[in-house]
């Protein structure tokens, strides 16, 4: 019989593990760490990861951080558990940036504030943060992503309105340091009028909702920051976002970036909306949609449960939707949706560290 090769048992083998399972393998040999942990397996293994309907949800509450298993998007029961941030803070004092490649981004806020990358499934993590982040963190004026550029470095994008003036900077994991990027020139989106989505990544872009409910009622922007090229640009709306006062949630699903609306206009309608080929497609609308003002403790925001989904808002609210066969199908291949208090996120074994 031919001995089957390294790269067959690292390449084809080895990389359709879960990511735990993965990480004691690392103990066979020396050879066998170093051999799972080169961007390429890393690589490989996000990859085939990314395409799997397992997701996990990690919830701040106040005073534990809950792990529950996602699949197909549905909660399944029984599979919470708590886990360990890596620093002695409480999850109160937390807030979530982005989730990417089984990373996530968080805040920690205290009399000075500290960016964190944390892959709670490894419990490996990084503070990233310099000394401009020493003022406060605030959750509609700050805001940031994830993405790997062509060269597979890891980077950071953080995003800070104050006194009226954006200011885009950008970490690089290889070179461990920040440096600042140029933004939009004659915009006002730097006011506190203005309240910040966290950014969604799909297609090699940035996606983030940028709202003024208030001077004047109802504006509505796209920022797009291409990765690439790192330049900013605006996205036109879709046009069913004219009603006011409108809200928009990004998702991604099955890749593709698509925003829910949620408009009141005499009554509250809630609809699915998808970005393709430069234009944005109505998918459907959902049914019964609704303010929740208490939600219960079993709840949880950007996933099924019981035929429901409880959509988050960039201004606080929690808005609740019925789903019917067609959207509840098509919702189970959302890829990526994140609030302050919670992350959809995948296992994988992508490393804060170069």
């Amino acid at each position: 019989m031919e001995r089957v090769g390294d790269d067959m048992i690292f390449e084809e083998i080895l990389s359709r593990l879960p990511a735990k399972v993965v990480c004691r393998f690392k103990c066979v040999s020396k050879q066998w760490c170093y051999e799972l942990s080169t961007p390429k397996f890393v690589f490989i293994h996000a990859r085939r990861v990314g395409n799997s309907i397992q997701k996990k949800l990690l919830s701040l509450k106040e005073n534990s951080i809950v792990v529950d298993d996602i699949v197909a998007g549905n909660l399944e029961e029984d599979t919470s558990e708590t886990v360990t941030f890596p620093y002695d803070v409480e999850p109160s004092f937390l807030s979530i940036i982005r989730s990417f490649n089984g990373l996530i981004l968080l805040c920690i806020k205290r009399s000075y504030n500290e960016l964190v990358l944390w892959n709670p499934t490894t419990r490996r993590f990084k503070l990233i943060s310099d000394d401009y982040f020493s003022r406060y963190f605030g959750r509609h004026n700050d805001t940031g992503g994830m993405y790997f550029d062509e060269h597979n470095d890891l980077k950071v994008l953080h995003i800070n309105c104050y006194w009226d003036v954006v200011t885009a900077r950008v970490y690089s994991r290889h070179n461990d340091s920040w440096r600042k990027l140029n933004f939009l020139n004659g915009t006002q989106l730097g006011s506190n009028f203005y309240s910040w989505s966290p950014g969604i990544y799909s297609d090699k872009k940035i996606y983030f909702m940028v709202s003024n409910y208030w001077i004047p009622p109802g504006e509505r922007n796209i920022v797009v920051f291409d990765v690439i090229s790192e330049t900013f640009s605006i996205l036109h709306f879709p046009e069913h976002m004219e009603v006011n006062p409108c809200q928009g949630h990004f998702l991604t699903i099955s890749n593709k970036l698509h925003v829910i609306v949620v408009q009141y206009a005499g009554e509250l309608i809630a609809d699915l909306v998808k970005y393709e080929h430069d234009e944005w497609i109505k998918v459907f609308s959902f049914n019964r949609a609704r303010i929740v003002h208490h939600m219960e403790t079993q709840e949880r925001t950007n996933i099924i449960q019981n035929n429901k989904w409880l959509i988050t808002s960039i201004w606080g609210d929690t808005v609740e939707v019925v789903l019917c066969n067609d959207s509840f199908n098509y919702i189970q291949h959302v890829d990526n949706y994140n609030g302050p208090k919670g992350a959809l996120f995948l296992e994988t074994i992508v490393s804060p560290f170069y």
